[in-house]
């Protein structure tokens, strides 16, 4: 019978370990405790939540704890940003922040219903939400490097609100006569 709880614990320890992950950001590194959720006492319903099989997607499994790791990914770029010299006026940054924080929202309000998330973020399955915040990570960390904020002109662009078009093709000469797509003979 000892022998029997030893080799229980072993496997209990070695699910657990699957399941903590770690998500590393730059300047931190996050370990969410997805063991808590594994163990639940809800009812399992077929391709629902915990008894979801499959996303139908090719390469991209079911990951059970994908609203957690939602929460500290996009946590993870809001931290990022708010460390960084990127101005809080850049366009990028301000709609990054603002989906993050929704997203967060989505993930806080809902913790155990992964459904629910997804038709609040209205972006895919929580799996293809998890990757999306990897991207975009690597999108931050491009812009971050490149200082892509500093390349933007800071005077003011000259848009032509009703251009004439019959001006368009002014002083244009055609070595053949161009070609009617509508006629074809």
């Amino acid at each position: 019978k000892h022998k029997t709880n030893l080799t229980m614990l072993s496997r209990f320890s070695r699910v657990a370990r699957s399941l903590v992950t770690t998500v590393r950001t730059p300047n931190t590194v996050v370990r969410p405790s997805a063991a808590v959720s594994y163990f639940s006492t809800q009812e399992l319903v077929l391709g629902k939540g915990r008894g979801k099989t499959s996303t139908g997607l090719t390469g991209l499994a079911v990951d059970y704890d994908a609203v957690p790791k939602m929460v500290v990914k996009y946590q993870a770029l809001l931290d990022t940003m708010a460390s960084s010299d990127m101005p809080e006026t850049y366009h990028y940054r301000t709609v990054v922040e603002q989906m993050c924080r929704y997203r967060i929202k989505a993930c806080l309000d809902f913790p155990e219903d992964p459904e629910m998330v997804e038709e609040l973020c209205n972006c895919g399955q929580v799996e293809e939400l998890v990757e999306q915040a990897d991207d975009e990570m690597e999108v931050l960390q491009m812009i971050l490097q490149n200082k892509w904020w500093e390349q933007i002109p800071q005077e003011d662009v000259v848009v032509e609100e009703n251009p004439d078009p019959s001006q368009d093709a002014e002083n244009v000469t055609w070595e053949e006569e161009p070609i009617d797509l509508k006629r074809k003979e």
